[in-house]
């Protein structure tokens, strides 16, 4: 099996598994794909816990939940040193807490102080983590998708922006269509659930298909064309007089380089995942409101609260002129 066969059977059983939600599976194997971390924020009981471990029963991985709560600790997460005896000899050893896993799912994350998002920052970020003094590395495969509920805000912590900033995608999950719940219904009640599907084919795909996947990604080629469009589109979010009025009054703080550098990997992802050597323009806008809607800063104005960020986003994409 290719890298390419084993991305498309990877999407096709989380699709069988995941009625009616193909758009946030496809952008969870862009994640995945790009090595990028990704924050879903949605109701409850739309699949996000569920998608997220289908996943990672299909790749030949270690998956490790985190339920987050105001009362967590660093040590929690990411581990704590013992005293142990041995031959006489007090020591110390380091015992792994679950973020040394593959796909580590970060459920409610925006329930956790301070210190632990601190924790968590620097396993996203530098992919490793410092207890005691010392440094340990994690998997070179992982990736954390983080979920936050929309609604609940009692017990809650807002994300610093620093830490968002290190999300590569936000991905926000909807209810699937009247068709997509009709089968949800009759799956369950024949009990062909995403356990029952997984059982019935246990192959797994190996971690390397993953890194064999990403290296021909990265052959990817992209023109000078695209490449200003995208910094075209960011440029409009730092500096949107340049624009129009509109944009000026309705942004605050602009998108930072790392948004660049992730809708340029985003693109490159889908456009190999199409079965294409090159990016195009389409391929940007694809991806452009998952990639912006959490760096992206509005401002406070009265006149425009109503816009959500996907809003502003839209009218970015009509603003900037596309590549000639």
């Amino acid at each position: 099996m290719t890298a390419r066969q084993s991305i498309e059977f990877l999407q096709q059983r989380m699709n069988e598994a995941i009625i009616g939600q193909e758009r946030i599976v496809e952008r969870f194997i862009i994640g995945l794909l790009a090595d990028g971390n990704i924050l879903v924020e949605g109701l409850p009981g739309l699949a996000k816990t569920k998608t997220v471990r289908t996943m990672a029963e299909i790749i030949d991985s270690r998956f490790s939940r985190i339920q987050f709560t105001p009362d967590l600790v660093p040590s929690d997460i990411i581990g704590v040193e013992n005293m142990y005896e041995e031959n006489g000899v007090h020591k110390f050893r380091f015992e792994p807490g679950p973020i040394f896993g593959n796909i580590i799912l970060a459920d409610e994350i925006n329930r956790a102080p301070a210190k632990v998002q601190s924790a968590m920052l620097e396993a996203m970020e530098e992919r490793q983590v410092t207890v005691a003094g010392k440094t340990y590395k994690l998997p070179k495969l992982f990736i954390v998708m983080a979920t936050q509920n929309p609604l609940e805000e009692e017990g809650t912590y807002r994300l610093p922006e620093a830490q968002k900033d290190r999300f590569l995608m936000h991905v926000n999950i909807s209810y699937v269509d009247m068709e997509s719940e009709f089968k949800i219904i009759q799956q369950a009640h024949e009990r062909k659930n995403a356990n029952k599907l997984l059982e019935q084919n246990k192959e797994k795909i190996p971690q390397e298909m993953i890194f064999a996947a990403r290296d021909e990604i990265e052959k990817v080629k992209m023109s000078d064309d695209v490449e200003r469009y995208i910094v075209e589109l960011v440029f409009a979010t730092r500096y949107p007089l340049r624009y129009s009025k509109q944009l000026d009054i309705m942004i605050d703080v602009g998108v930072s380089p790392r948004a660049s550098l992730a809708l340029d990997q985003c693109a490159r992802v889908i456009a190999w995942m199409k079965g294409r050597d090159y990016t195009t323009v389409e391929d940007v806008q694809a991806v452009i409101h998952d990639v912006f809607r959490h760096r992206l800063i509005k401002s406070g104005n009265s006149s425009f609260d109503d816009n959500s960020n996907d809003d502003i986003i839209d009218i970015i994409l009509k603003q900037v002129p596309l590549p000639a």
